[in-house]
């Protein structure tokens, strides 16, 4: 198997986001619709991979970050910001998020941990649903404008793949970085992490703090492509969705969030021909995975992908 941080495993990816790019061609535009959501949702699951799967720290507030992206873009959306500073404000504003909210993993650890983004998952889920003034309540935001000249369906599909790839690549470099090598050692031993100098605080902080601002930057696409937003997406069970998504797919593993938000996304679509048994059949099939591959479908693949044996002279 090719090295996770290597050229190859990017080039994949980029490959990847050239045939989402040119199966449309052939698609309805439902098609169409669920491929766009598919770019969507890696890249939020990118930013979950990057605090969970490398970083060791964890998280159950993604969709949280998600639904503030969408909620910035739509309110200085609808007062003509450029699409482009809305998604420059939706990355910053979650950032700063992010990085306050990992200040309680300096002090708490694993399951504890998890409560703790939970709650704040469920506060921001409350926020969405209760100030009216604010989010438009149950209501939500309609009518949320496309950027120009995105405006169309499969164009606006392109504009999500082109976001996908640019992000795909940073946290490809970012991987690769010192950065990188950082957060796996605190992930592996924070306390021989700090021992070889790493500063596990601010290293801690940024982790969640560009996790989160990935969600935001997703949240950001999410609005005008659905181009209404309400609190419902934006709950525990969507985080817990895209924590499927890292840990399906291969969790602190560069191609994971694409193949786990691929299956997530398309899965439960193949299975609809059962109507009302195809969400027990799906949750059966995640439930064997995890059981006998809790790697994830990128750790099975390595499992069973023939070992290279050293040379011998």
């Amino acid at each position: 198997m090719m090295a996770d941080g290597s050229p190859c495993t990017l080039g994949i990816a980029l490959l990847a986001i050239l045939c989402a790019a040119v199966l449309p061609l052939w698609l309805h535009p439902y098609g169409i619709y669920l491929l766009s959501l598919w770019a969507v949702f890696t890249i939020a699951a990118q930013g979950l991979n990057l605090t969970l799967g490398y970083a060791g720290q964890v998280s159950l507030a993604q969709a949280a970050f998600v639904g503030i992206g969408a909620y910035v873009t739509a309110l200085l959306g609808a007062h003509g910001v450029p699409f482009p500073l809305l998604v420059s404000a939706a990355a910053v504003v979650t950032f700063a998020v992010g990085w306050c909210l990992g200040y309680p993993a300096l002090r708490v650890q694993h399951h504890y941990l998890a409560f703790v983004t939970l709650a704040f998952g469920t506060l921001a889920w409350l926020v969405m649903r209760n100030e009216e003034w604010l989010t438009g309540g149950i209501a939500g935001i309609s009518n949320i404008v496309r950027p120009l000249p995105f405006t169309t369906a499969y164009r606006y599909h392109l504009l999500c793949l082109l976001a996908l790839a640019i992000v795909s690549a940073a946290t490809w470099w970012l991987l690769r970085s010192p950065w990188g090598r950082a957060f796996q050692a605190l992930r592996e031993n924070p306390v021989r992490a700090a021992s070889l100098g790493v500063d596990v605080r601010a290293y801690t902080l940024i982790a969640f703090a560009i996790g989160a601002a990935l969600g935001g930057l997703a949240g950001a696409f999410y609005a005008p492509l659905v181009q209404y937003i309400e609190p419902s997406p934006f709950g525990v069970g969507a985080s817990l969705s895209l924590l499927l998504m890292v840990v399906v797919g291969g969790s602190g593993m560069f191609l994971g969030p694409f193949l786990g938000a691929l299956i997530a996304v398309l899965l439960p679509e193949w299975l609809r021909f059962l109507h009302g048994t195809y969400l027990i059949l799906y949750a059966l099939l995640v439930m064997l995975l995890l059981v006998f591959c809790p790697s994830g479908l990128l750790g099975l693949a390595e499992r069973l992908a023939p070992r290279r044996r050293p040379a011998t002279p």
